[in-house]
């Protein structure tokens, strides 16, 4: 899997398959979706079109997406997969993982797709339904899609150490990705001790820290990390922008990282990060920003936005 991948969220519909194939051109080959960002058609189409123009092989691009929590039972993993499929307009996804470690009430597709948090939007007084359904069970699942050839790898988001020590006693088929949010304010550190003792690689969302979440009201403006004194020394010592840093931090810490972007400027600048290192004193000094400040937590936003409170970390 190439180490640094396209993220696709919070991308509106009319500009997905257009920014799938200016991130093509610009050099991408992995793409990171997921069925609850709602830009799976439009993705699917950019991607196609891209194929078609000759611009890629499907050969040479690595396509994972994510189950979302309305399908955790068994009997919905492989419909939420096929779905999927149907809307990437592919025959295999390379990587499929567990998007929460939450399983909700089922939605069926034909009510509403994506079926986001919310059972039932419309309700008086709308609530999240959480779902007796164990994680074991759901994971039975994603491995029998590799067996059927659906995808070619599965793996966990969103997991903590207590989750991962857990699933390596039942996975008959070892995940080969765990998926977090990491960044120089959060640098995961045990968690990634964690998962690469059992040799399970790691996926840095949200790699630039804040910038995902100033839109959503989830950071403040003076929490980001472009601006971190530690960063912007880096990045004048080395000719590179602070977000670049951030980037390579990322990588040489050994994640994969996923930026998002509908800029084709920014694209070529997030990819131009292979003609410098950091030393180890930049990454120390980097890594020693950590707060554990978490952008992404469902303990807060579940509240807030969808009258329940569901943490799954401490």
């Amino acid at each position: 899997m190439p180490r640094q991948g396209f993220g696709l969220w919070k991308i509106p519909q009319d500009d997905t398959a257009g920014t799938v194939v200016e991130a093509v051109r610009a050099g991408y080959r992995h793409f990171d979706s997921a069925a609850d960002y709602a830009n799976e058609a439009q993705t699917g189409e950019g991607l196609a079109r891209a194929i078609q123009g000759g611009l890629v092989t499907r050969e040479d691009l690595w396509i994972t997406s994510k189950l979302w929590n309305t399908f955790h039972a068994p009997e919905h993993v492989e419909l939420a997969c096929r779905k999927t499929l149907e809307d990437l307009q592919l025959e295999q996804l390379d990587l499929y993982l567990i998007h929460f470690p939450i399983a909700l009430e089922f939605v069926p597709i034909e009510t509403r797709y994506p079926p986001e948090w919310l059972h039932d939007p419309d309700a008086a007084e709308p609530v999240m339904k959480p779902a007796k359904v164990p994680l074991h069970e759901t994971w039975a699942a994603m491995e029998a899609l590799v067996d059927k050839g659906l995808v070619r790898h599965i793996g966990v988001c969103n997991y903590n150490t207590a989750l991962v020590h857990d699933l390596m006693t039942y996975a008959r088929i070892k995940p080969a990705m765990l998926q977090i949010e990491a960044h120089p304010y959060l640098t995961q550190e045990k968690l990634l001790r964690c998962a690469k003792g059992y040799g399970i690689d790691v996926t840095a969302f949200s790699p630039l820290g804040a910038q995902s979440y100033f839109e959503l009201d989830m950071a403040r403006e003076e929490e980001s990390l472009l601006g971190a004194a530690p960063v912007m020394v880096a990045a004048q010592a080395h000719g590179k922008t602070p977000a670049q840093v951030l980037l390579k931090w990322g990588i040489q810490r050994g994640t994969a990282v996923i930026p998002k972007t509908t800029k084709p400027e920014r694209m070529q600048e997030n990819l131009d990060i292979d003609d410098f290192e950091l030393s180890q004193v930049e990454m120390a000094a980097i890594s020693a920003l950590n707060q554990n400040r978490r952008f992404n937590d469902p303990g807060v936003f579940t509240e807030a936005a969808f009258n329940a409170f569901h943490p799954i970390y401490d």
